[in-house]
C-alpha cells in the first residue's frame, strides 16, 4: 500500500453556483476546526483564496461539488503540489469517491492515517500559428480540437512524434489522459484506462468516412494536431473554445505537473466506482 497522508494545513472549497455546497463546506470546516485545524472555506474562485494555495499555505485543498469542480481544482493545485479530497454533490462523481453522506466517516479514516496519494498524469497543450506559441493550457482530462458552431465537420491530420498517423473528417478529436477516459472520450466510444496509466488516448469524434477506431499512445509520447479547415476550435477541460485558424498547429504531449489525489482503501477503489455508475445507468432497463 502507498504511504499513508494525514494533512495538517487542509482549506475547503464550494462550487459557487451550487448554494448547497457552501452550507456543506462550512460544515466540513467546522468539524475540521473541532479536531484543531483552523480551515478556511470560501469559493474555488476566490482570488485571494487561491493565491494562499498557490503560495503554499495549504497541504490539502477538499474540493466541494461535483467532478467538474474536481477539475478546476486540479488546474490550480496541481503546479503547486496539493493534494485534493472531492466531496461530491454533483451527479456522477468519476473524480471522486466520497459522497455528501459519507464525509465524516472518510474524515475520521483521513486522519487515522488510512488516506494515500493517487498521482494522475496531465496534458499539456500549446495552440501554435507560423512557429509562434499563442496560448498554453494544462488538462486533466482532455484537450478537444473540433467544430465550433458551424455543423460542418472540421479536417484534421494527426502525427505522433513527428511522424503523421492519420487525417481525420470528424466533429472534432480528443487527446485524453486515462482520466479523461471515462469522460468526453468514453461518450465518443474510446475506451476505459486504468487511472495510473501515464497514455495518450486519441479518440475521434463522429468520423466522416476515417479512421473510427481509438488509438492508445505510448507513454512519453507526442501528438500534433494540423488544423485544415476554418471553423474550428480548441477547448480543454470543458472550458469555453478558443479558435484555430487554417494551418494552425495544436502540440499535445505529457504536462510537467501532476494531480494528486487523495484516496482511501486499496486502488481497486477505481473500478468499483466505475462498476456503480455503469449500474445506475442500466436501471430500469429491461434485464
Amino acid at each position: 500500500m502507498p504511504a499513508p497522508f494525514i494533512p495538517k494545513r487542509p482549506v475547503v472549497t464550494a462550487y459557487p453556483k451550487m448554494p448547497e455546497a457552501f452550507a456543506e463546506g462550512e460544515a466540513i470546516a467546522a468539524y475540521l476546526s473541532q479536531r484543531g485545524l483552523d480551515t478556511p472555506c470560501g469559493s474555488l474562485y476566490d482570488e485571494d483564496l487561491r493565491k494562499r494555495v498557490k503560495s503554499g499555505e495549504f497541504d490539502m485543498l477538499i474540493a466541494v461539488g461535483g467532478d467538474g469542480s474536481v477539475l478546476r481544482a486540479g488546474h490550480l493545485c496541481a503546479p503547486h503540489g496539493v493534494p485534493i479530497l472531492g466531496v461530491n454533490l454533483g451527479r456522477l462523481g468519476f473524480l471522486i469517491q466520497v459522497d455528501r453522506k459519507e464525509w465524516h466517516e472518510y474524515f475520521e479514516k483521513l486522519f487515522n492515517g488510512e488516506a494515500w496519494i493517487e498521482n494522475r498524469m496531465m496534458l499539456h497543450a500549446d495552440h501554435m500559428r507560423a512557429g509562434d506559441t499563442l496560448g498554453g493550457w494544462n488538462a486533466l482530462n482532455e484537450v478537444v480540437v473540433g467544430r465550433g458552431a458551424n455543423l460542418r465537420p472540421v479536417r484534421l491530420t494527426a502525427s505522433v512524434d513527428g511522424r503523421q498517423l492519420t487525417s481525420y473528417v470528424a466533429d472534432g478529436l480528443i487527446a485524453a489522459t486515462a482520466t479523461g477516459s471515462t469522460a468526453y472520450a468514453l461518450a465518443a466510444g474510446g475506451p476505459i484506462l486504468p487511472p495510473e496509466l501515464r497514455n495518450i488516448l486519441l479518440v475521434p469524434i463522429a468520423p466522416h468516412l476515417s479512421v473510427d477506431r481509438a488509438v492508445v499512445l505510448s507513454e512519453g509520447a507526442s501528438v500534433t494536431i494540423k488544423v485544415r479547415s476554418e471553423n474550428t476550435v480548441i477547448s480543454v477541460d470543458g472550458q469555453p473554445p478558443t479558435p484555430l485558424m487554417e494551418d494552425d498547429l495544436v502540440n499535445v504531449r505529457a504536462a510537467d505537473v501532476t494531480a494528486q489525489f487523495v484516496r482511501f482503501g486499496d486502488p481497486g477503489y477505481f473500478y468499483r466506482n466505475l462498476t456503480a455508475h455503469m449500474n445506475e445507468n442500466s436501471l430500469g432497463l429491461p434485464r
